[in-house]
Order: C-alpha cells, then structure tokens, then sequence
C-alpha cells in the first residue's frame, strides 16, 4: 500500500486454522442467509459478507452479534471462533474495501498518462466499486464518525485512507491545471470533494437492474464533469 496503513492488525481468531494470509484475495461485498460449509476461511469470508449486508441495512451500531449470528444460522458463540467482536468484523469490510480502492487508483497514476485522462480513470473506479463494495461505502457514509470517535486507534487507518484518496485526486486535478487540461480558477480539493460526494452518495439510489450500469454512468458523469451542462463550446476530446 506504500505509507497508508489501511487494515489494523491483531484482534482476530481462528478455530483451527493459522492466522489469515495477508494476502489472501477476500470477497467483498453482499452475501445472504445461512451458513457454508467448508473450510474455516470460507466459513469466516461468507460471515463478513453476512455482516457487511446487515451493518448497511441496519447501521453498525443497531446491528448485534446476535443478529449476524442469526443470519448466518450459528450461534453467537460459534460467531466468536472468527471474530473476537463486531468491531473486528467492520474493520475487515472497510479495510478490504479501502485497498481495493487506493489500489486501483495507484494502477492509474502507474499508468502516467496525461491529468485527464487519469481523472477520467478515477472516476471510473470510483464507479466501479459501487457494486463490490456497496455495503462498505454504506458503512462508511453512515458510521464513519461513530467508527472514528472509538477509543484507541483500530480506525485511525480511515482517516489517513481519506487523506491519501484526497491527495491523490488534488494533486491530478492541480496537474491538470498546469497543464491547461483543467480551469485554473476552480478550487482542486472542493473540486475533489463534490465529485467524491457525487460518487459516493450515488450508492443510495444507484440499482444494478437499472438503465445505466456503473460503466453507464460513469461515462454520463465524465460528460458533465468535462463538458457541463450549458450548451456552445465543449471541451475538446473524450478521455
């Protein structure tokens, strides 16, 4: 990840098995009712997606052990084999959402091409991660604060995936100006801010049976992110 720390360490057991591989792929995302068989990694992986549904259905505060239990068809005890709390369980939704995310974005800029081009590449991935990550932004848009204001610093690495994410975006968008590819009198971290917004509040009504898919509609909001909305001279090619 290269100086943004975004999973915490520790606080995580395992029956009968050693600790998790770092890095072992994990599957974000949705997930529904009853238990899988299967060795103890699958178990824990199809329990994070459970919980990751019912902290975006029910917010992470109301939702209980006891209720991720019960959709998962275990015993709240039996849930404790894998995760020592629910907070060890938000911290693997988010964390993995966070890497995928920073990742993608560093592909992009790995890639050097000119400011727009990049730009127009984030959004894209932001886009992207709509539907892998639904229930992690959701989260994130929900509890952030509470998750924040927790004693210790097990969510710190949110704040300073933030501050990475903000850096990146500002420093394309302040590219863009000095190469006459953006306008030199629009502010680069509000610019930053209200397409991250824009991005990540879409997750609440966005619906993947919809008439755009997530490409659809980040190819719509390149569009009027470049070229606005008022009519006469446009900017001049598509990234």
């Amino acid at each position: 990840m290269g100086g943004v720390k975004t999973r915490k360490s520790g606080g995580v057991a395992e029956t009968g098995a050693g600790p998790r591989d770092p890095g072992a792929p994990r599957r974000p995302g949705g997930g529904r009712r009853a238990a899988v068989p299967g060795p103890a990694s699958e178990r824990r992986d199809h329990l994070v997606r459970l919980a990751a549904d019912l902290f975006a259905r029910k917010g992470f505060q109301a939702t209980t052990v006891r209720q991720i239990a019960d959709e998962a068809g275990i015993l709240s005890g039996s849930l404790y084999h894998h995760f020592d709390s629910k907070e060890s369980i938000v911290d693997e939704v988010l964390s993995t959402f966070l890497d995928d995310l920073i990742g993608r974005y560093r592909a992009a800029l790995d890639r050097q091409d000119d400011a727009r081009t990049t730009l127009a590449a984030m959004v894209r991935i932001g886009f992207g991660v709509l539907e892998p990550h639904r229930a992690a932004i959701t989260v994130m848009q929900n509890d952030w604060n509470y998750l924040c204001s927790l004693p210790g610093d097990r969510f710190a690495y949110l704040v300073q995936a933030e501050d990475e994410v903000e850096r990146i975006w500002v420093e394309q968008i302040r590219r863009g100006q000095a190469e006459g590819q953006v306008r030199p009198d629009v502010d680069p971290k509000l610019t930053y801010r209200m397409i991250r917004d824009t991005i990540w509040v879409s997750v609440r009504w966005f619906r993947p049976d919809g008439r755009l898919d997530t490409a659809g509609l980040a190819e719509h909001y390149i569009t009027v992110l470049f070229d606005g909305l008022a009519t006469g001279d446009r900017a001049s090619r598509q990234p």
